[in-house]
């Protein structure tokens, strides 16, 4: 069984204008997130220069790219993906299917905090961690608990699949 972690804090430079909160220190998350045996983080493309570097040699980059996503007046091109900085908890073998380091899906809608992830991107998340059924998942942002729903949800039907009874 392995620990792990998912973060979507408010990206830099945003906590007060979107959420009315402090900025969140990024160095002491991604110190954090050390004590887990899988993690990711979202952030922004304009803030990947400034985090990544905080990060372990073996994180891995990946691209949540939305197909629709808001236009900005006067940015130009447009914000239409997100990096998700992971480690993943095991490695996947060879027999297994290819996990895409991207994921198209569309943003979400009217649910309550700017940055809500879709479904879509939570069961695309586990993929990326190598997550198992018995593993143990820990939402550090929960914002609108999208990405908690989708493990339950992924959880269960990967017990449904082994006929797995996990104790929790």
């Amino acid at each position: 069984m392995s620990r792990l972690a998912y973060a979507d804090p408010p990206y830099p430079g945003q906590a007060q204008r979107h959420y009315g909160r402090e900025e969140v220190d990024h160095k002491e998350l991604v110190e954090r997130l050390q004590f887990y045996d899988a993690w990711a983080l979202s952030t922004s493309s304009p803030a990947l220069q400034m985090i990544l570097p905080l990060c372990p040699p073996e994180t891995r980059v990946a691209a949540w790219v939305k197909p629709f996503a808001s236009f900005k007046p006067g940015v130009n091109p447009a914000y239409a993906w997100e990096p998700v900085l992971f480690i993943p908890a095991r490695r996947r073998h060879r027999s297994e299917p290819t996990v895409r380091d991207w994921l198209a899906a569309g943003i979400t809608m009217k649910r309550g905090l700017s940055g809500a992830k879709p479904f879509s991107f939570g069961l695309w998340l586990f993929d990326l961690l190598q997550a198992e059924p018995d593993d143990c998942f820990e939402d550090l942002f929960t914002g609108t608990g999208a990405v908690t729903r989708a493990w339950e949800h992924w959880r269960n039907q990967r017990r449904a699949q082994t006929g797995m009874v996990l104790s929790d």
